[in-house]
């Protein structure tokens, strides 16, 4: 049997939150190859619950990545809008 990697994929998850959106779909991509690996029985168990949580943050660190592009391009958007409306008028 492999050793699990429950920790790397929850230190990754964590990165992926907290400092660095890039470790967020590794966490991702790492944890659900894992999880497939304890499911077939080729990976040690004992760190399911970790890479579980790895991968459940890293789920969340992409989504929180994807809301930080979109929210300042939306204002921008916005606020250009009406800059341009405004010039056009003057």
């Amino acid at each position: 049997m492999k050793p699990h990697r429950g920790v790397l994929i929850l230190v990754l998850g964590i990165l992926g939150i907290m400092a660095c959106c890039f470790c967020a779909p590794v966490a991702w991509y790492m944890g659900s190859q894992d999880l497939a690996e304890i499911d077939a029985g080729r990976m040690d168990p004992e760190g399911r619950q970790m890479t579980q949580i790895g991968m459940i943050l890293g789920i969340i660190g992409i989504v929180l990545g994807v809301i930080a592009i979109i929210i300042p391009i939306f204002f921008i958007l916005l606020t250009g809008g009406f800059a341009v409306a405004g010039a056009a008028v003057n």
